[in-house]
């Protein structure tokens, strides 16, 4: 009996403590995440902590890749008064991101002059999925990317205020209303 009630506390105590564990992990804040640059050094999310953040899934060869222009005049619009934009390539849609890193950064800085900081190659819809994608799946009810070019907008606290499918032009007015809104609030 008592070899028997040590197991149970045994046994309760491991699934309290692997429990807590994984309630941690899926509840990590926004800011607990990184990606890896496109040149291969870590982009850690709590290094912007009090900027708003704009994290774009980008493709090279969508039918949505001109809007490459439209984020890089974000960027340079507002990086002074702490607008962050991240593009994270994405080979999940079509297969339009094929290239290499350097391929990849090589096109955007061409064609683009993108100087935003860019992720290598990252998956956001197919597994093994991103841990940000993850994150804004399973805790917010904003929709997820369905194709390239989806935007998350993040506010200075860390929380995802917004969700904008590829449709919707970085330059819209829509976008920067919400961008403003956010650069506004102390």
């Amino acid at each position: 009996m008592i070899k028997f009630y040590r197991f149970h506390v045994f046994v309760s105590v491991f699934l309290v403590v692997f429990s807590l564990f994984f309630f941690v992990k899926a509840n990590a804040g926004f800011y607990s995440f990184s990606f890896i640059s496109i040149d291969g050094k870590t982009i850690n999310l709590s290094t912007f902590k009090g900027k708003v953040i704009l994290i774009v899934n980008t493709a090279s060869m969508c039918g949505f890749t001109s809007q490459y222009a439209g984020i890089q005049s974000l960027y340079d619009r507002y990086k002074s008064r702490g607008l962050i934009v991240i593009g994270a390539p994405s080979n999940d849609f079509g297969s339009q991101e094929p290239g290499s890193n350097k391929e990849i950064k090589q096109f955007c800085e061409v064609n683009y002059g993108i100087n935003f900081p860019l992720t290598d190659k990252i998956n956001v819809r197919k597994s093994p999925i991103h841990p940000f994608y993850k994150w804004a799946r399973k805790h917010h009810s904003f929709q997820i990317p369905s194709w390239n070019f989806h935007k998350y907008l993040i506010a200075k606290n860390g929380k995802l205020v917004g969700s904008f499918n590829s449709r919707v032009s970085p330059t819209s007015r829509k976008i920067i209303s919400a961008i403003e809104a956010q650069l506004n609030k102390k």
